[in-house]
C-alpha cells in the first residue's frame, strides 16, 4: 500500500512561517535539514516542512514509492504526466500529474529515510 511519505506547505517568507507555526502549534524545526528555503519540521509524522514559494491554498503531497522510476513510468501509461526525478539529500522526487491534471509528487526516500 502507497502511503503519503512527506508534505511541504509552501510560503513566500520561511522565517515569518516558522515563526507563526511555531507560535501556533508548537512545531520545533531541524536546522540541520533545514536551508535558507527550506524548514524541516523535527520529530513530524509524517515528516513535512515550509517551502519558499508561491503561496498555494493546498500543501505538497508526496507519495512515498519504493522504485521512483517505475512509478513514473506508470503515471505515463496511466494517461498522466510526470518530470524527472529530482535527487536531494533525503531522495528522489518528481511532481507528476493525474489524467485529469491533479498534481502531487513521487518520492522515493534515500537509505535511512
Amino acid at each position: 500500500m502507497i502511503q503519503l511519505g512527506y508534505f511541504t506547505l509552501d510560503t513566500p517568507d520561511v522565517d515569518k512561517a516558522r515563526a507563526f507555526y511555531a507560535g501556533l502549534f508548537g512545531w520545533r524545526f531541524d536546522d540541520a535539514s533545514s536551508s535558507p528555503t527550506y524548514a524541516h519540521v523535527a520529530e513530524g509524522t509524517p515528516p513535512f516542512g515550509l517551502t519558499k514559494g508561491e503561496h498555494k491554498a493546498f500543501p505538497n503531497l508526496y507519495f512515498r514509492v519504493d522504485d521512483i522510476e517505475a512509478a513514473c513510468a506508470r503515471v505515463v501509461e496511466l494517461g498522466g504526466r510526470a518530470a524527472v526525478p529530482a535527487e536531494s539529500p533525503s531522495g528522489l522526487s518528481a511532481v507528476v500529474s493525474d489524467d485529469q491534471g491533479v498534481s502531487f509528487s513521487l518520492w522515493q526516500p534515500a537509505p535511512g529515510y
